[in-house]
């Protein structure tokens, strides 16, 4: 069996420090333009606190999936209150196609957040965020939901990063290298920020999100990206946010258990950092 170890969740860090670390993904078409991010502006960036930023995807003109970790301040082990995020679709080059606050967030009712290197997490890292109103323009259409992808499937990343802030980048040439319990290894390339990316197949020239990114790790020796094996997660996910959608007031962040922090932590984890 191979051996997975994790490198890092992929929390976001701000565009500035990208001089300081670092090292061009390979693949990566940038999506700078209209023409170019046609048909990928309901992609966009979760901005934290205006200290942080993950990626995000819209599911329904209202909710978007993203990873849980995300919701979580790695120094506090707390969740962010609702109204630290705003959503930013289609962002590049200083505007977006619509932003929105978010009234609601909730992590997978399962997921318990445990520090920046946690791999036991990554089945259940998964969090949709309710926005304040819904995204209901015709160059934003929200991504289908497809079946988990199986070994050898081809598959793309539209992510955000921390040398790519101010614009999304499409990664096509990565693939399913194998499962692992719970979870899906991909070689696709991520970074800091792309923390809740969608990761698409594309069938009949139509993209499905079958998975979101939640690390970075290594398998025998190379860098790869894991993310949940998504869809039974995800109707837990779904089936819960609808209970607490009724019961939770507006600005509040609700997850299915309260917060647990536990468990060493290695220093070379996501960082939030002030710009």
């Amino acid at each position: 069996m191979r051996r997975v170890i994790l490198t890092a969740f992929l929390a976001c860090l701000p565009a500035g420090l990208a001089a300081q670390v670092a090292e061009p993904d390979s693949g990566l078409e940038t999506l700078a333009t209209a023409d170019a991010a046609r048909g990928w502006d309901a992609v966009g960036r979760i901005d934290i606190a205006s200290k942080a930023f993950c990626t995000g995807a819209l599911i329904a003109p209202d909710l978007v999936l993203t990873a849980a970790h995300c919701l979580f301040n790695k120094d506090t082990g707390q969740p962010h209150p609702a109204q630290d995020f705003k959503f930013l679709a289609g962002w590049r080059n200083g505007s977006a196609i619509a932003y929105r606050g978010v009234r609601l967030a909730m992590a997978h009712p399962s997921y318990v957040y445990r520090g920046p290197e946690n791999v036991d997490g990554v089945p259940y890292d998964l969090a949709l965020l309710q926005l304040d109103l819904p995204i209901r323009l015709a160059s934003v259409s929200p991504f289908a939901i497809g079946p988990d992808p199986a070994m050898n499937d081809q598959v793309e990343v539209v992510s955000y990063a921390y040398d790519r802030a101010e614009a999304p980048s499409l990664q096509k040439s990565c693939h399913v290298i194998g499962p692992q319990p719970g979870m899906t290894v991909f070689s696709c390339s991520v970074d800091f920020g792309s923390s809740g990316a969608p990761i698409f197949r594309v069938v009949d020239g139509v993209p499905e999100i079958v998975s979101v990114v939640s690390a970075k790790a290594e398998v025998d020796g190379e860098l790869v990206s894991l993310g949940a094996q998504m869809n039974l997660p995800l109707d837990e996910l779904r089936a819960a946010f609808g209970q607490g959608q009724a019961v939770m007031p507006v600005g509040t962040l609700a997850t299915g258990r309260l917060p647990q922090v536990g468990g060493a932590a290695s220093s070379g984890g996501a960082k939030f950092l002030t710009p």
